[in-house]
């Protein structure tokens, strides 16, 4: 799995479109790529890495996989959802275990579709979105307060080290911050992450604009835009009609055609993509054989058993060395051996950090 986003958004602001053409689009142009639907509202497509192919020409692979992205489609949260109003608390915890939050943002104006707040204003829509989150895990921060003011005071000291951080926690919560603008220790990393909290997460904004502004944007893109600079999070220019439009085309060229007619390099699904793993700080591996090529996903920064094991747990168990291959000299010298002839494979330990684009092969023994 490459990582997990959910859609968030006020009703009517262009979600389920932009769900439905994302998911569409990859399954039109996956070809072999494995592509499942697990929910209505949930569905994970292959993420794009033109690598695969190459490499698996190279290799003769008998098949390709890449790695993936899930999207969970979130109701329309209206104000007061934190607090049991309209469909959308029934839904926040479906988001409280991804990676990333796609924060979906109506910027444009239109007659035939109406507005839960009767105008267009996206930074009101914002905070509206932004508030149920920090009120929702402000709720579920209290309760835990509760929890681990019971368990410390029995001496327990990890419990006292939860509370410490409950508490340190709540604090900007309950002034209007959200959870990531805590500062948190290496050690209480795994603490803070179980606390599934909503406002740790992410945000890329997607400013759902109209056809003509697909490319530029407009005045209300331009707000989030500053907005999202403001707060450090990512933002992108998405006309979810045009993506519709692009799910119903099958032929590649055809696709190309249309987005060059509209000034755009990209479809949305590529961008989202690109734009989560520079959110998240990710990068791609690769793995070549007869059977399979294979696209995999880690942090930056991750180490080569740190790899292995997102390959299999015996893999890091018994990590002997890693056989690093990279990309370029992969393809220039045809395969492992032609690497190794030309004297550019490497051997490297347990502690050697992955590059994006390594050819891995471990060596392991369990």
């Amino acid at each position: 799995m490459g990582f997990r986003c959910g859609i968030v958004g006020l009703p009517n602001v262009g979600k389920s479109t932009l769900f439905n053409s994302l998911t569409s689009t990859a399954k039109a142009s996956a070809e072999n790529y494995p592509f499942c639907t697990i929910e209505p509202n949930v569905a994970r497509v292959p993420v794009p890495d033109a690598r695969l192919s190459v490499l698996a020409e190279i290799e003769q692979s008998a098949r390709v996989i890449a790695t993936q992205i899930e999207f969970v489609d979130i109701a329309g949260l209206v104000r007061g959802a934190s607090g049991g109003e309209g469909l959308g608390n029934k839904f926040l915890g479906h988001i409280r275990e991804v990676d990333a939050i796609l924060h979906v943002v109506r910027c444009y104006e239109s007659s035939d579709v109406t507005h839960v707040d009767g105008s267009i204003d996206p930074l009101r829509d914002i905070e509206t979105i932004d508030t149920e989150l920090l009120l929702a895990d402000l709720d579920v921060m209290e309760r835990r307060l509760e929890t681990a003011t019971r368990r410390a005071r029995s001496g327990d000291a990890e419990a006292k080290s939860e509370l410490a951080l409950v508490e340190r926690v709540l604090g900007p919560l309950r002034e209007g911050l959200p959870a990531r603008s805590v500062a948190i220790r290496p050690d209480e990393v795994m603490i803070f992450r179980n606390f599934y909290l909503l406002t740790a997460k992410p945000v890329l904004f997607i400013c759902n604009v109209d056809e003509e502004s697909a490319a530029d944007g407009n005045d209300h893109s331009r707000t989030v835009i500053d907005h999202a600079q403001a707060v450090q999070a990512e933002v992108l220019i998405i006309a979810a009609e045009i993506e519709a439009q692009l799910a119903l085309m099958d032929d590649a060229e055809a696709r190309r055609d249309y987005l060059e007619m509209l000034g755009l390099e990209h479809a949305g699904l590529e961008r989202v993509i690109e734009a989560g793993y520079r959110l998240l700080d990710l990068v791609t591996f690769l793995t070549a054989g007869e059977k399979e090529t294979r696209a995999w996903t880690v942090n930056r920064g991750a180490s080569a058993v740190e790899a292995a094991g997102v390959i299999h747990t015996d893999f890091a168990k018994g990590f002997i060395r890693a056989e690093v291959y990279p990309y370029d000299d992969f393809v220039t010298y045809r395969g492992e051996q032609g690497v190794k002839d030309a004297g550019k494979m490497q051997l490297e330990g347990r502690d050697y950090t992955i590059r994006d684009g390594d050819v891995l092969h471990f060596r392991f023994n369990v």
